[in-house]
């Protein structure tokens, strides 16, 4: 089959033809809603509880305008059952209080007969972060829930199935987009965040960070911000005595702003910000030495799992992972 490029990039999928920018994306997956019914349904009844759905005089709107508050990007209402505005953004970015506010007054909201009314924002951010990060979760009793573009291609997947063929490939083209759009995370990555342990003992604590390795198989850490992960990584390693010690796989997680809810020995105190806490899987133990090399003393580096077991440094380690990237 040939292949079509447009200024030089290789278009896979109708909807590239759009781009990206924010109302592109919008546009695109009010489209796909609109022509795909098992979609929209698994959509909609992901976000609220509702019986029933009329697709029959329901309306997907976009950039619909407002003298008061704006444009929304998206608004899916029937007015007597229901009644979405969606806010979408591209990026870990979510919409601000002052935005969300301003949608929960517009005439139409207010005045609208619908049993159900919600405010959705929508962008890569996970629904974990989500919670913890937006700054209002309802405005002016209007509740706000997030919905992430992960969250999108999983509907689509779900949908697939029962859907025409026809609807089939609108689906198709719609998953092929967002795979431009979206860090897509695979459960099976292999990349490896490395993380450097300490001896001294956490404050109003009897632990250290390598305590609580050896002794509760914890690791805890920020959700995002100064280059930690925004999401939970799939492996761990710890590095510490001049060394790679070991590699894990996290088995569960949970986030909190006060660890001592997680483990006991903690101080029961709470943080401004809220903490993943890991529950490790079983050590995965270097074959041989493997020396930190060229990275400061609390570095925090990615590397893939294959070359944190062969390499000679765990710096030689996240050279050849950046090389296998670019």
């Amino acid at each position: 089959m040939s292949i079509f490029r447009l200024h030089g990039r290789e278009i896979n999928s109708i909807f590239q033809l759009m781009g990206y920018k924010e109302n592109d994306i919008t546009n695109s997956i009010a489209w796909v809603l609109s022509k795909c019914g098992a979609m929209l349904e698994i959509f909609i009844k992901n976000i609220c509880e509702i019986d029933k759905i009329d697709f029959e005089n329901l309306d997907i709107c976009v950039q619909e305008y407002d003298k008061d508050s704006g444009i929304t990007d998206i608004e899916i209402k029937d007015d007597r059952n229901l009644y979405l505005i969606i806010e979408a953004k591209r990026g870990w970015i979510l919409p601000r209080k002052e935005q969300l506010l301003k949608y929960s007054k517009r005439e139409t909201f207010i005045k609208s007969y619908a049993k159900k009314k919600l405010i959705v924002t929508l962008s890569e951010c996970s629904r974990d972060y989500a919670l913890h990060h937006l700054e209002i979760k309802n405005a002016n009793e209007i509740p706000i829930t997030h919905v992430s573009w992960k969250d999108i291609y999983e509907f689509s997947t779900q949908a697939y199935p029962m859907s025409s063929n026809h609807e089939k490939r609108i689906i198709r083209e719609l998953q092929t987009y967002l795979k431009g759009l979206i860090t897509m995370q695979n459960q099976n990555s292999n990349m490896v965040f490395v993380v450097s342990l300490s001896s001294k003992k956490i404050n109003n604590c009897a632990f250290s960070t390598i305590d609580l390795l050896e002794q509760k198989n914890v690791y805890f850490h920020p959700m995002g911000g100064n280059g930690w992960p925004k999401e939970a990584p799939n492996y761990i390693a710890f590095r510490y005595q001049g060394k790679l010690q070991s590699i894990h796989h996290i088995e569960d997680y949970k986030i909190t702003t006060n660890i001592h809810e997680v483990v006991d020995e903690m101080p029961n105190e709470y943080w401004n910000d809220p903490h993943f806490v890991y529950t490790l899987g079983p050590a995965i133990i270097p074959s041989k030495e493997v020396k930190i090399g060229n990275i400061y003393r609390n570095g925090r580096v990615w590397c893939h799992l294959d070359t944190l077991l062969t390499c000679d440094t765990i710096s030689e380690a996240r050279d050849l992972t950046k090389k296998r990237t670019e």
